[in-house]
């Protein structure tokens, strides 16, 4: 099967505006074909002038000269009028097209990148993605909004005035008309010629913006090492790698429109000596030889603009392609349509069989792993770095699948489950905290849209983050700036329990969610978290092993296994990895 091309591709997501397109379509070339007619009137106007009686409107019945004139004169201005009306119908339409296309393709394509797996955002950079839903949907809105009307515009120029001069002089028509074969079969020549130029551009321009992205998220690393001039030859590097992609396409796209001027030249030419000696030998009408002239000026400037509007083209394909390959990427995870009541979800335990796992090219993390999460109770996990925390609450959302064996809850596998039913869930409080710019009340509320205020304040009360909101100046109304800048690493960490205990979810895992506090500060959210993780199930990872003491029981991972499984007096008195850990900690270890 032939593969299908960018255009037709960008087609098939538009087929819901096909009524759109037309009507637009219509306008445009309508309003070419009344932009074509004074040409045709001031052959009339000549025709008139010179011949007077014997004029060609004279032969319709119109025999007084200066009635002919005033009779072009009003319909100069109809046809002004009715140009200049279906101008502004196709700029309406087109820009409004422009612009629909463009938010709909974003939000499609955004929607289709929160679907897919975090192995998917493993493999690729997130700079990347961004241009793809900034720069290249904003190209395709630039073809849209002008690049589509010109084509259609040039296209109707060259059929008009090509039917006018058969209808004139089939003579002159064979050599005015010869070049335009030739011009359209050079403009697809480069545009071939152009799409992988402009593939490499839209390509460099990722990386870069990749780059740009990661260097402002990590603006206060790149200060404190003083690595300023590191990073501007970092981006001085992609910016020149960038700046000689567009070269490329530039010593390309640059050279068309001359070549069309010089294949325009030789119709223009053929017109201007044919015709002429043919009316200077009678055998022309002076009148049809005026329109020869003004309609080859009207063939020659949208030819000249081809080059611009194919380089506008071809641009917006090479960002076509790369949305469009993003949009019809498979969703990388596939789901069932289980969706158990909140009560059946709440008795039910969770269960680990034989389950292996590995991230691609590296050692297995965990191998034939069986675990049983009973319902109700609260789990502590602790271990070294890369023993598999993190990696088992992947597992358990669905961010990553096991290779093999399979997690059961509610007595059917996490793939039966409709994702968003097992999200939903779910209550994660990450290491990593996600605050968004906007209030402390709507970072809360974001745990459950639809609560009410009182409940975004009972929430926050179990986190014990009341007394801190109330001292700042626009208390629940404070912005917390991207990311939850304006905030310290604790109040961070406790709005987010605050988000997760509004969620109200069967099963709460928190990861971390005392690592950058103080002793203080873990105290209290020590206190929230026994609070919270009572009558439901709890997983809760931690370093500090002070916040997972009272838990109902503690798993040791190590070497992608559970080395040690028992509540912290029973591992104490095992005398293992767990009491080392313990003694190192509370300062009893020589």
């Amino acid at each position: 099967m032939a593969e299908v091309g960018p255009f037709r591709r960008l087609l098939g997501h538009m087929k819901s505006h096909k009524a759109t397109i037309r009507l637009a379509s219509a306008c445009s070339v309508i309003n070419k074909i009344w932009d074509l007619a004074p040409p045709l009137l001031i052959g009339l106007a000549v025709d008139v002038v010179v011949l007077k009686e014997d004029s060609f409107l004279a032969s319709l019945g119109m025999m007084d000269p200066w009635h002919q004139l005033i009779f072009l004169s009003v319909l100069t201005f109809i046809i002004w009028g009715l140009e200049s009306l279906f101008e502004y119908f196709y700029g309406v339409l087109w820009r409004n097209l422009a612009q629909t296309v463009q938010h709909e393709l974003r939000l499609d394509t955004f929607n289709h990148v929160q679907k897919q797996g975090m192995g998917w955002f493993d493999e690729r950079q997130k700079g990347d993605i961004l241009a793809i839903l900034n720069d290249d949907i904003n190209q395709l809105e630039r073809f849209l909004d002008k690049g589509a009307n010109d084509l259609l515009q040039v296209s109707t120029t060259v059929l008009v005035v090509g039917s006018v001069f058969l209808a004139i002089s089939w003579q002159i028509a064979i050599f005015a008309v010869l070049p335009i074969p030739i011009i359209v079969w050079g403009s697809f020549k480069y545009q071939r010629s152009l799409e992988p130029r402009y593939a490499k551009v839209r390509k460099s321009a990722g990386a870069m913006n990749a780059l740009l992205e990661n260097d402002l998220s990590g603006m206060s690393t790149i200060q404190s090492f003083t690595a300023e001039k590191r990073e501007m030859e970092r981006v001085e590097t992609l910016s020149n790698i960038y700046r000689e992609a567009n070269r490329e396409a530039i010593r390309l796209s640059a050279a068309f429109t001359p070549l069309i001027r010089m294949a325009i030249l030789c119709g223009f030419t053929a017109t201007l000596l044919l015709g002429g000696w043919m009316t200077l030998e009678g055998s022309l009408a002076i009148g049809a030889y005026s329109v020869l002239v003004f309609m080859t000026q009207r063939l020659l400037w949208p030819l000249t603009r081809l080059g611009e509007t194919f380089d506008l083209y071809q641009r917006a394909m090479a960002s076509s392609t790369r949305v469009l390959d993003v949009l019809t990427s498979p969703t990388e995870v596939l789901q069932g349509d289980f969706a158990p009541s909140l009560q059946k979800i709440e008795a039910s335990s969770i269960v680990f069989t034989d389950v292996t796992f590995g991230y691609d090219g590296r050692e297995p993390v965990f191998e034939n792993l069986n675990l049983v999460l009973k319902h109700g109770e609260t789990v502590g996990v602790v271990g070294p770095t890369g023993a598999g925390k993190t990696t088992l609450i992947r597992l358990l959302l669905r961010f990553a699948e096991p290779g093999s064996g399979t997690i059961s809850w509610a007595e059917r596998t996490l793939p039966e489950w409709k994702l968003e039913t097992l999200r939903s869930s779910m209550a994660l409080v990450d290491q990593h905290i996600t605050l968004f710019p906007t209030t402390i009340m709507e970072n809360i509320r974001y745990g459950r849209p639809d609560a009410e205020d009182i409940e975004v304040f009972d929430a926050a009360q179990l986190a014990e983050i009341g007394e801190f909101v109330e001292e700042l100046p626009n208390s629940w109304d404070t912005l917390v700036g991207e990311g939850g800048h304006r905030l310290s690493g604790g109040q961070r960490q406790r709005i987010a329990i605050a988000r997760a205990v509004l969620k109200n979810a069967p099963l709460l895992i928190l990861d971390e969610a005392t690592s950058a506090v103080d002793n203080e500060t873990e105290a209290a959210l020590q206190r929230s978290i026994n609070k919270i993780s009572n009558d439901r199930t709890a997983v809760i990872i931690a370093h500090r092993l002070s916040t997972i003491r009272n838990a109902d029981r503690i798993l040791v991972l190590q070497n992608g296994r559970i080395a040690e499984d028992g509540t912290h007096e029973e591992l104490n008195k095992l005398g293992g990895t767990y009491s080392r850990m313990w003694d190192v900690q509370t300062g009893q270890s020589g």
